[in-house]
């Protein structure tokens, strides 16, 4: 099955540190989130943080109640984290945040998700019909908060 690669970036007039401190700490994911999807951090604090920490959650789909288990697999501390879905919606979810310094002292936040729907033929079908637009969408909530946190370059 075809796996898909969702990209977005945005720029933002703030350190790398002061940006890296905000989407590495786990209880933030709620605000990023957008309120249609009914996002609930499940696991109990302290939130674990760095690599082989794991997150439970439960959300809403299309108003399907979901849970999801995420594993930092990797971390680089001010630089880089990913996480990958262990248990969850998607056949494969894998998300490498990016961090990098622009030459004006701001942050250039890349995401870039490499994602796969599960049930063969039906899960393609579903990704051209919805996931797609519904992960662009979730992004495009999520670039209206930071800049809203963090300002326009």
């Amino acid at each position: 099955m075809r796996e898909e690669i969702f990209i977005a970036q945005q720029d933002v007039p703030r350190s790398r540190s002061e940006v890296f401190a905000f989407f590495s700490n786990p209880a933030n994911l709620e605000c990023l989130t957008p309120p249609w999807l009914h996002f609930h951090i499940l696991t109990p604090e302290p939130l674990p943080r760095g690599e082989g920490a794991l997150f439970e959650y439960r959300l809403r789909v299309r108003g399907l109640p979901l849970r999801w288990r995420t594993l930092i697999e990797e971390w680089r501390e001010g630089e880089r984290f990913v996480d990958r879905q262990v248990r969850g919606p998607y056949a494969l979810w894998h998300h490498t945040h990016l961090f990098e310094i622009l030459p004006d002292g701001g942050t250039r936040i890349t995401d870039r998700v490499r994602y796969r729907a599960p049930f063969g033929l039906f899960g393609r079908l579903a990704t051209l019909l919805y996931l797609q637009r519904d992960i662009g969408r979730v992004f495009e909530f999520r670039r209206k908060v930071i800049e809203e946190l963090f300002g326009q370059p």
